[in-house]
């Protein structure tokens, strides 16, 4: 059982001396409470500490921050800044000019590689919603979803019935997927609906690799052509490699930048010179894929962007 360690008007601290620091529903009641009350949940955990996917998911926005304690100073997990305590909140320490020296320690495992697709989609005020999701893991890891919950543990067997219940229950709503297969994977998938009962989804799906299993990514236009064949409305559809331990766990240390492999959006679109578009799936449900990189360079990032704008000026 978690406690709030210390409260001020601006933060919410709590201190997790565990291995790993997952998503819990103690955690996510507090990170919804300090979504509510205007502050930030700063979970501070030792240098031997990982994050979960969902919870290191959260601490990529602005409602988490995790805080690291390594001997007497303290520092940003996900970036490295130093922190020092205000006498209210952890903030940068003006001063410091370097990643805190924990963050460049060597990391305790194996880096690997975790794919990641960020899709977008609108579901109609009636119907199912777990099609996208579940179709997803099955492509990447060839069994379905087995677990979802929008807390960690995943308290339910995965069902596209219930899935559904719970997203169109409310206004805004987050549920994590738990995938089965050879290879750790996970989705984590965000609803809103709108006063018509309509409901847009953005949903990301990792799978871990090992160092010596890269990635498919010379299968994308397969998959995402069969994703687009399963009749699922998806408007865009991102994929990104990012460095990292195959289990889908992040420890407070570098471990290198993602870098883009491709975008894929709705319809039969020409893309900008230099960034060919290739048609995938049936004429009835085109997307276009546009290669952006191997996942690995940080080229891609400047074709990201280039395609990015030619899209929007269309």
């Amino acid at each position: 059982m978690s406690t709030v360690d210390a409260l001020t008007d601006q933060a919410m601290v709590v201190l997790q001396d565990r291995p790993l620091v997952p998503l819990s529903a103690w955690m996510n009641k507090a990170l919804g409470d300090c979504v509510a009350s205007g502050r930030t949940l700063q979970v501070v955990t030792p240098l031997a500490s990982r994050l979960s996917l969902p919870l290191r998911s959260a601490a990529a926005g602005k409602e988490v921050q995790w805080v690291v304690r390594d001997g007497d100073g303290y520092y940003e997990g996900l970036t490295g800044r130093p922190l020092k305590w205000s006498g209210g909140t952890f903030v940068p320490v003006p001063e410091a000019r370097d990643y805190a020296p924990g963050f460049t320690t060597r990391p305790t495992a194996p880096i690997g590689s975790q794919l990641t697709l960020a899709y977008r989609t609108r579901h109609g005020p009636e119907g199912d919603l777990g099609g996208p999701v579940d179709r997803l893991l099955q492509l990447l890891t060839g069994k379905a979803p087995v677990a979802l919950g929008p807390a960690e543990p995943l308290e339910h067997p995965w069902r596209s019935d219930r899935f559904t219940e719970y997203a169109r229950g409310r206004s805004t709503a987050r549920l994590l997927v738990g995938g089965d297969g050879p290879r750790p994977a996970q989705a984590i998938c965000d609803f809103t609906a709108d006063q018509g009962g309509a409901v847009a989804e953005v949903g990301t799906v990792t799978v871990g690799y090992m160092p010596e299993d890269p990635p498919p990514l010379r299968h994308l236009p397969t998959l995402v052509g069969a994703l687009a064949a399963a009749e699922q409305a998806i408007a865009s559809l991102f994929v990104q490699v990012t460095p990292g331990r195959a289990d889908l766990t992040t420890e407070p240390r570098w471990t290198g930048a993602p870098a883009p492999a491709a975008l894929a959006v709705a319809g039969t679109v020409a893309g900008p010179d230099g960034i060919p578009g290739q048609q995938v799936g049936p004429p009835r449900a085109p997307l276009t894929l546009f290669p952006l990189g191997d996942g690995r360079s940080q080229d891609g990032w400047q074709r990201h962007s280039h395609l990015m704008q030619h899209l929007q000026s269309a």
